[in-house]
């Protein structure tokens, strides 16, 4: 299956059944760290959960051939992976903000919106990474 570029994020969810129709709940940080807007439509596409294993073929496609393909269950990078990324957006304690793949956050210090920067993941959740600079002109350097 082929996404198209446009993907704007990738999440699991349980349907759920609320006063007798069927609800799937978008989380909370689609919106307060993804490129998702309250109030906005979207197009949404829906997979099953894929078997119990320790491999998945249902993996999302990568912006550039340096980023590994996920599944919903694997974040897109690993601890001590270098990659290049460019920073959207500033947080709230004052970390650039990253994009690896649909919706996938990695947090860098001492970065500022534009800078774009090879990076070493120190540490990756499920749904965000933490990353160092080590190539590239950051805010500070």
């Amino acid at each position: 299956m082929e996404l198209p570029e446009s993907l704007l994020t990738v999440f699991s969810a349980k349907v759920e059944h609320r006063g007798g129709a069927p609800v799937v709940e978008l989380p909370q940080r689609e919106l307060d760290l993804g490129e998702l807007q309250a109030g906005e439509s979207y197009r949404i596409a829906v997979f099953p959960q894929p078997e119990t294993s320790t491999e998945s073929t249902d993996e999302a496609p990568r912006r550039d051939d340096q980023r590994r393909s996920r599944n919903t269950s694997e974040p897109p990078v690993e601890e001590g992976e270098q990659c290049e990324v460019e920073i959207e957006d500033v947080g709230e304690q004052g970390d650039g903000i990253a994009r690896v793949g649909p919706g996938y956050v990695v947090f860098v210090p001492e970065t500022d919106v534009g800078d774009r920067v090879t990076v070493e993941i120190t540490k990756a959740q499920d749904n965000y990474a933490f990353a160092e600079v080590i190539e590239g002109e950051p805010l500070s350097g």
